[in-house]
């Protein structure tokens, strides 16, 4: 009877030395780093984009849910919302702060901490914009890549103006709570229009209601054909810009061919999709070990002009066969 007391003894003592030292080792192992992914629109529309950027950072070997996880944080284009946004992001101790399109979203962060590294996506100039000291040495805590959107409203407006070469006023459609990207916009597309000799509308809208309105604005001041700015708002809210153009038959030319797949006329800008997936790959070498200041801004280097020929047809525009031979992607 003693000798059994004592093997049950022995046997309850290896047992709580083996659930010790298991405890031990799980506390050793590190925590599953955690990336915080904010943004100012919604998921819906840029489902895609997040799986690209998904397999950017999956290329770099990390997986979500197995060795990384994802806090996602979406404003739902209300961008006040951003700065509780970032800071929350920042009390939850991410190991990252991924901002993939909005330059609102980025700047926000930027704002909520100095030390956790933070991966930009944006399309205005982020030395300009005060996100970084150089696009070859960013330096501090932020790296990321530019769209160049700013960059090319000239070349945008000059395939307008290939396709309406009789146009005299050009409208552009601008969020001004997106102050940085809407502000340099309105002033290089006035520029580049001014160069070409034609006049320039500027409108502008922060809300659904807003854009509705105008739109009426547009029509009453008989606009030959818009602009739309790179902006998250515009981004999520396509498919009832397209339906408003087309309703008043109105030439389109977008940033993102999303848009022209909503149906708008034409886009042209960079592609999206790869920007993402390259903020992805960004974000997994610094998971690795990589410090953002010694990872130079990238830039766009993938652009990509749509037309969308049954728009076209709809609204009762004849497409240039030099244009046409210059699209990337036509949809029939």
């Amino acid at each position: 009877m003693q000798l059994d007391h004592l093997k049950r003894r022995e046997s309850i003592t290896l047992i709580g030395s083996a659930a010790a030292w298991a405890h031990a080792a799980r506390a050793q192992q590190p925590a599953m780093p955690v990336i915080g992914y904010i943004d100012a629109g919604s998921p819906e529309p840029v489902a895609h984009l997040v799986s690209a950027f998904r397999e950017g950072v999956g290329a770099t070997g990390f997986v979500e849910g197995r060795n990384v996880a994802i806090e996602f944080r979406w404003a739902h284009n209300n961008n006040e919302q951003l700065p509780e946004l970032a800071a929350d992001l920042v009390r939850r101790r991410v190991t990252v702060i991924v901002a993939p399109q909005s330059t609102a979203a980025v700047m926000e962060a930027k704002a909520a901490t100095s030390t956790i590294p933070i991966v930009f996506g944006t399309g205005s100039d982020p030395v300009q914009a005060g996100l970084v000291t150089s696009l070859n040495r960013p330096g501090g805590n932020i790296t990321g890549i530019t769209f160049m959107n700013i960059e090319i409203t000239a070349k945008r407006l000059g395939l307008l103006h290939e396709l309406l070469p009789n146009a005299t006023r050009f409208g552009v459609l601008i969020n001004p709570r997106n102050s940085i990207i809407a502000e340099t916009m309105a002033k290089d597309a006035t520029a580049a229009a001014s160069a070409m000799g034609r006049q320039v509308e500027i409108v502008k809208a922060s809300t659904n209601r807003e854009i509705d309105a105008a739109f009426s604005v547009l029509n009453e001041k008989r606009v030959d054909a818009l602009l739309v700015a790179p902006d998250t708002l515009m981004a999520n809210r396509r498919l009832q810009i397209a339906m408003l153009a087309v309703r008043l038959a109105i030439p389109l030319m977008a940033v993102q061919r999303e848009l022209a797949e909503a149906g708008g006329l034409m886009s042209y800008g960079p592609n999206f999709m790869e920007a993402y997936r390259q903020t992805g790959i960004y974000t997994g070498r610094i998971l690795k070990g990589e410090s953002p200041s010694d990872l130079p801004v990238l830039r766009a280097t993938k652009f990509e002009f749509v037309i969308n020929l049954q728009t076209a047809r709809t609204i009762g525009v004849d497409i240039p066969p030099t244009l046409l031979a210059l699209a990337d992607d036509v949809i029939e």
